[in-house]
């Protein structure tokens, strides 16, 4: 097997395997209008939709912007477009410029109006465009990825097929100084102690536990009834039946060897090794905070099927089972249902490495033909002032 991939080479020193442009609006009114900006552009030209409305001061701020400046400066991106109110956008212009990203920004303030914003966003979407450098792939060591490891509509197969194949993939990548993201704190509840008699130091495995800890005292002061809601019903339906049955599926993407640390949401990981993201279990949230701590590709494993993908991160879809990977072929990347019927665990993480190089070289997975381009922030208190 080979371990090269075929790269873009940032100033800023990290990898990317995708070349898009990006346009951030940075308040939720400016989503339509960075939509349209980036429809009316040649190439590869994305726009992220979200809910923000840039309240100062607001308990989420810091969380928000952490995820609007981890896409606006990721790898995976050439160039970005930012579209704002006023000066909330320097802090994206002093990041870019630290990134050495090629980047515009335009504010409402100096535009005047939303059609004077629009006409001069596509005014500095096409300069950029310009100044652009095309880019060039070229051979990039395998420890230059970092993997988001992600299961959504998980069924009874999903921790005895795919995640601990993709474990098996988590621990190679590891092993030759990558990195890989757990998260989905939801559904590690159970497994934090098993989770921390992996941890690389003393201090690391109680951080598990209080990462846990903390996510389960955050839902109890809400009121939310984490039993009731989990697992979810098609959870259920494909044959989960507790809580803690999920969790130790799920917890099994991550491999069997050392944890490295944990990170808050949307945080890059320090250095190499596998690490754990305190993030939601919604799928699209997840995503998003793995994507913008710096996961290049997120793997994504499923029992029941799901087109989830990102706006810049290629997504490859793992199924659990035959079934759903014959049943929904425009979805499914991997069958890793093929374990049930004598394929060993070890030979499909294998191949799911082996997948993972391709797609990092360009190869398209199934979301990102379909055009699955899903983002959402995430909130943890309530979003009124």
């Amino acid at each position: 097997m080979t371990t090269e991939l075929m790269g873009f080479l940032r100033p800023d020193g990290r990898w990317g395997f995708r070349d898009h442009t990006l346009v951030v609006p940075v308040h939720s009114a400016l989503c339509e209008i960075a939509v349209d900006v980036a429809d009316s552009a040649p190439g590869d030209v994305v726009a992220l939709r979200h809910e923000w409305d840039s309240p100062r001061g607001h308990a989420d701020q810091a969380r928000v912007l952490a995820a609007l400046l981890g896409f606006a400066t990721h790898p995976n991106v050439g160039a970005t477009l930012i579209l704002g109110i006023g000066d909330e956008v320097e802090l994206f212009g002093r990041a870019l410029a630290d990134a050495e990203k090629p980047h515009r920004i335009v504010r409402l303030d100096r535009a005047g109006t939303f059609d004077g914003l629009e006409t001069a966003a596509k005014d500095a979407l096409a300069e950029l465009l310009v100044e652009k450098v095309p880019a060039v792939r070229r051979p990039a060591p395998l420890s230059a990825l970092c993997l988001g490891l992600e299961c959504g509509s998980s069924d009874a197969f999903s921790g005895i097929t795919a995640n601990p194949a993709l474990g098996v993939a988590s621990d190679g990548l590891v092993e030759s100084g990558g990195t890989s993201i757990l998260a989905e704190i939801t559904e590690l509840l159970g497994a934090e102690h098993l989770l921390a008699k992996r941890a690389v130091t003393d201090e690391v495995a109680q951080q598990i536990i209080e990462v846990v800890a903390r996510f389960e005292k955050d839902v109890a002061r809400i009121g939310v009834d984490l039993l009731g809601s989990q697992p979810a019903p098609g959870n259920i339906a494909g044959g989960l039946t507790t809580i803690e049955e999920k969790s130790m599926g799920a917890a099994r993407k991550g491999g069997t060897g050392p944890i490295s640390g944990v990170v808050e949401y949307a945080e890059r990981p320090p250095g190499p090794g596998l690490y754990i993201m305190d993030t939601p279990g919604q799928d699209i949230e997840q995503m998003v905070a793995m994507v913008a701590g710096g996961a290049q590709i997120v793997a994504f494993t499923t029992g029941l099927g799901t087109p989830t993908g990102s706006p810049i991160a290629p997504c490859l879809k793992i199924s659990s089972n035959s079934d759903v990977a014959q049943r929904l072929p425009e979805l499914i990347d991997l069958d890793a249902g093929t374990i049930l019927t004598g394929t060993p665990i070890e030979e499909l993480g294998q191949r799911i490495l082996e997948e993972l190089i391709e797609v990092a070289s360009g190869r398209l997975t199934k979301a990102e033909s379909r055009g699955n381009h899903e983002f959402a922030l995430s909130f943890i208190r309530p979003t009124g002032r």
